[in-house]
């Protein structure tokens, strides 16, 4: 049996889920308002000043702090039923339906909030590993419980949950310099849908 790891912003989907989620969530002109208020953060993170892990943790301050967990919840369950189909990737489904056909594990391993992800990966019956937000007294605080699921983080949160050893073979999907480390520790790794060799997964963070 093998395991799967699927990245999904740009690899199952053809668009970032975080943006799009918070657009359905807030309305695009509130959306705009707020990337503009954050254009300092945005460049601080492009002069490299700010890790990319706090300019998304501060978008996610901004956007979701105060908002009731179980509304929002269910805001994210319905962005997962109404809107995430309409940007999957028709190959990213052929593969994870090839995978399941042979028996293996597929897991969703995201940068993403979990929150919209848990629908959609019920769906498909795929595992999921992903960030997850705080809540406190039953609101969100809009700062990550867990670490950012990006990088060498994308492997310790795999490594905590399977024994790599338990599988024949490891197969990694991603897209971008962060899925680098989770294709570092595959047998059979795909950049941007292309097969890759070894040296063209090095480990990064």
């Amino acid at each position: 049996m093998a395991l799967a790891l699927f990245d999904f912003d740009g690899t199952i989907t053809c668009r970032d889920s975080f943006a799009g989620f918070t657009k359905y969530l807030v309305g695009k002109t509130r959306f705009y308002l707020g990337v503009a208020c954050l254009m300092p953060v945005v460049a601080g993170f492009f002069l490299g000043f700010i890790r990319a892990w706090r300019a998304k943790e501060l978008m996610s301050m901004l956007f979701f702090r105060g908002r009731d967990v179980r509304e929002f919840e269910e805001s994210a369950s319905r962005y997962s039923r109404e809107e995430l189909p309409g940007i999957v990737r028709k190959i990213a489904i052929e593969r994870i339906e090839w995978h399941q056909q042979r028996g293996d594990t597929v897991v969703v391993v995201s940068a993403s909030i979990d929150s919209w992800l848990k629908g959609w990966c019920e769906t498909h019956g795929v595992d999921l590993i992903a960030t997850e937000l705080e809540a406190k007294e039953g609101r969100i605080s809009g700062k990550f419980l867990t670490r950012n699921c990006s990088g060498r983080e994308k492997v310790r949160r795999i490594t905590e949950r399977y024994d790599l050893s338990d599988f024949d073979c490891i197969y990694a999907y991603g897209d971008s310099p962060g899925d680098r480390p989770m294709l570092a520790i595959a047998n059979e790794r795909y950049y941007r849908w292309r097969r890759v060799r070894p040296a063209a997964a090095m480990t990064t963070d």
